[in-house]
């Protein structure tokens, strides 16, 4: 199918969504409240990651639903089909990739599904998130 909108008009909607989005800063404040300190969106570190330690040696990315093909809640958009099947499909390779890389160098590594924070679940998906960075701490 094709776009309904020029290539610079795609372009420009598409570089007006922000890497970091809301639900990022909502789980980072409150865990900066439960006293975690870490460093947001890192470009030193393969594949950036949403949250990361580096004494521990943790990271966690936070996936959204749709940019990461979520199996329960992603979709494919209706129009330009081909276009989005390829994007969200290497969005998948890289998060792969990113996975792989980190349990190689023995990273502990967290994913998070956009769906798994949302209202009724976001406390305790916090609260486990805690737990994860305590326990790495604690063998550390």
């Amino acid at each position: 199918m094709v776009d309904t909108v020029s290539e610079e008009t795609r372009s420009r909607m598409m570089k007006s969504i922000k890497s970091r989005s809301k639900l990022e800063d909502n789980v980072t404040k409150a865990l900066w409240n439960k006293g975690v300190r870490y460093k947001k969106n890192d470009k030193t570190l393969f594949g950036k990651p949403d949250i990361s330690i580096k004494k521990y040696k943790i990271v966690i990315f936070i996936d959204s639903c749709f940019w990461h093909g979520c199996e329960v809640h992603g979709h494919f958009p209706k129009s330009n089909l081909e276009y989005w099947i390829k994007k969200l499909e290497r969005n998948g390779g890289r998060d792969k990739e990113a996975t792989k890389y980190y349990k190689a160098k023995e990273w502990n590594i967290k994913r998070i599904w956009e769906h798994e924070l949302k209202k009724d679940k976001f406390a305790k998906m916090i609260n486990e998130l805690v737990d994860f960075i305590q326990e790495i701490k604690k063998a550390k």
